[in-house]
């Protein structure tokens, strides 16, 4: 949200239940959704076809759980921020719920900059406490650790030992799971990599079920301290906002009849979330 004259917000949001199996694009959609049937005022991108002004951060791959995703939004009035989950949450898709909101600094450093690590929960089907330990002592004990990852439709040879801040296996429920911190850059680990690696080094090939991943955390570092997005960059200031009127940042057309069959107190509105909060 660099160089805007609008009103940035973060937003924490979570990606849990049958909804992990649902593309990055279309959860985009669904929150573009949830902005029309609140009526949030929207900053909109300026040009032919205008576009509401949000970023969303570090992308989670398909089928995997978060507890821990974040967007950026800009608003061209000011609005209740404290007030934006409970808001939010009943007009997206089961399982997508907001957590958290704030208000930015002006000029913040974007998610997808900012970010430095994030924390996942790999649970393994059919691997014990005992094998995964062992493959994880192997892990950390390597000098390199090379696999054949796909990157832009070819396959490229990648080194994920750079990436580990710390990969320990715990018991969860009876059940085993590897805690896992990892480096966003120079370039993220994909948590199906990971899996890939451990059941190699572990001589083990999943044929019994799904093999699950949960993001739990995202940290950005600064002077030595690890901060959670929603502390890194919040505005500290208390001045009432003034409504911003610059060409582009509102969009007139959301106020038309494309948007009225969106609204709560539109007739057709409760069978509209309730859909929305359904997945097939």
């Amino acid at each position: 949200m660099k160089g805007s004259d609008g009103i940035p917000v973060r937003v924490r949001f979570t990606k849990l239940g049958k909804v992990r199996f649902v593309s990055h694009r279309d959860v985009a959609r669904a929150f573009e959704r949830a902005f029309r049937i609140e009526q949030l005022p929207m900053a909109f991108t300026l040009g032919f076809s205008p576009r509401p002004k949000v970023s969303f951060g570090l992308a989670l791959g398909t089928g995997h759980e978060s507890v821990a995703e974040y967007l950026d939004l800009e608003l061209a009035e000011p609005v209740d921020i404290d007030e934006l989950p409970a808001r939010l949450s009943p007009a997206l898709p089961e399982g997508i719920d907001v957590s958290g909101a704030c208000e930015l600094a002006d000029r913040a450093v974007s998610l997808q900059e900012a970010v430095d690590t994030v924390e996942l929960q790999l649970r393994l089907v059919d691997l014990d406490s005992a094998t995964l330990a062992g493959a994880i002592e192997h892990a950390l004990a390597s000098e390199s650790l090379p696999i054949t990852t796909t990157r832009k439709g070819r396959n490229v040879v990648e080194d994920l030992r750079p990436a580990f801040r710390s990969l320990v296996v715990n018991i969860d429920d009876g059940a085993p799971v590897v805690h896992a911190e990892v480096n966003t850059r120079p370039r993220g680990v994909r948590p199906n990599d990971l899996i890939s690696l451990l059941r190699d080094l572990a001589a083990s090939k999943n044929e019994v079920g799904e093999d699950r991943v949960l993001r739990t955390h995202q940290w950005i570092e600064r002077d030595g301290a690890r901060l959670e997005p929603l502390e890194a960059d919040r505005a500290t200031r208390t001045a009432t906002r003034l409504r911003v009127t610059s060409k582009g940042l509102t969009n007139d057309r959301r106020d038309d009849s494309g948007g009225q069959d969106l609204r709560t107190d539109h007739p057709d509105a409760d069978a509209g979330l309730t859909a929305a909060r359904r997945i097939a």
